[in-house]
């Protein structure tokens, strides 16, 4: 996964950061151990800046966000001065789901795509509603108010299931879609699903859309995922990701790089009594591939028409891709 780049990142973290304790020598060894090697290395993968075995890497994540999940929310305000909720809503823009959209939500926990999804698909649906009684001049007041009360989803057929890894996360989630007013239930479009992305408990052409918001590299396998999302969406389906990327910027890139590895951190453990998983957190965007890396990852899973946009200097970006 783009092992030569990350190494070379990193040894510019390390430079303007002066962060302790990496070595970034290529391991060697004698000849005869070239296979074992290789064998090792099959199995390897990072987990942050540190080299874990896939196995490993599973639980330490899992691990990472049972411990920040009743933090979540309020770290990602601060860490992003709120500008997250910006990024989220410009992922719903250009989704631009209709009335009758079936989402999957993957590492949606929290459910901050699904409340939106919710939210925008009732909006949608509200005003289609409005444009068909105003072309109805006819109508009595009496006539127009039995049509709003004989409205039996405000949704307009639209489901959204939210499908994560993390029993914490979906507790988190559950709690926060209680306080703002969404039920769970096929009624009321919305589904709480403990899953893998790397082996998604659904059948096959089963979504119209697809999202992931930060939640992609911190999968073990990323190209399975891919696949999996690529399996489960209908024909002429959407797949949409929302991630951190590479800064596009060098002098954003080097203030961005100091704030993340001597800021992040420290608000993790002053708010979240965790410094552990907000330094993993910001390690790991730095081992996640460039925009142009990850497309084209996302067209070796089966995905075509994949574009993406950088948002904030490229701090994150969105990609699309539909399978055709």
């Amino acid at each position: 996964m783009a092992t030569h780049r990350s190494r070379a990142l990193w040894s510019r973290v390390m430079r303007s950061c002066r962060l302790p304790g990496f070595r970034s020598s290529w391991p060697r060894g004698p000849l005869g151990a070239r296979h074992v090697s290789q064998e090792k290395q099959a199995t390897e993968t990072h987990f942050g800046f540190e080299t874990v075995s896939e196995e490993e890497k599973g639980g330490k994540v899992y691990h990472v966000f049972e411990s920040v999940a009743k933090k979540y929310d309020v770290m990602n305000d601060m860490m992003s001065f709120g500008i997250h909720r910006i990024w989220k809503d410009l992922l719903l823009s250009k989704m631009h789901p209709f009335p009758g959209t079936q989402l999957l939500d993957v590492a949606g926990g929290t459910g901050d795509i699904a409340f939106r999804f919710l939210n925008y698909v009732h909006e949608q649906h509200k005003g289609k509603q409005k444009r068909q009684l105003r072309a109805q001049q006819n109508l009595s007041w009496e006539e127009i108010a039995k049509k709003y009360q004989s409205e039996e989803d405000p949704l307009g057929g639209s489901r959204v299931v939210v499908c994560d890894i993390n029993k914490e996360m979906l507790k988190i989630g559950k709690q926060k879609a209680r306080a703002q007013g969404h039920k769970a239930g096929k009624s009321y479009g919305l589904a709480w699903v403990l899953g893998d992305a790397e082996e998604l408990p659904f059948d096959d052409d089963k979504f119209d859309v697809y999202t992931i918001a930060f939640g992609i590299r911190n999968v073990t396998h990323i190209d399975q995922a891919l696949q999996e999302a690529h399996r489960v969406l209908k024909p002429g389906g959407r797949f949409l990701c929302l991630e951190f990327s590479q800064v596009n910027n060098p002098l954003i890139s080097r203030l961005y790089d100091l704030y993340s590895f001597q800021v992040i951190p420290v608000l993790g453990e002053v708010i979240a009594g965790d410094w552990k998983s907000y330094q993993y957190l910001v390690e790991s965007i730095r081992q996640f591939p460039s925009q142009e890396e990850f497309k084209e990852m996302i067209e070796d899973a089966g995905f075509e028409k994949v574009t993406y946009e950088s948002l904030t200097s490229g701090i994150v970006a969105i990609h699309s891709g539909f399978k055709l």
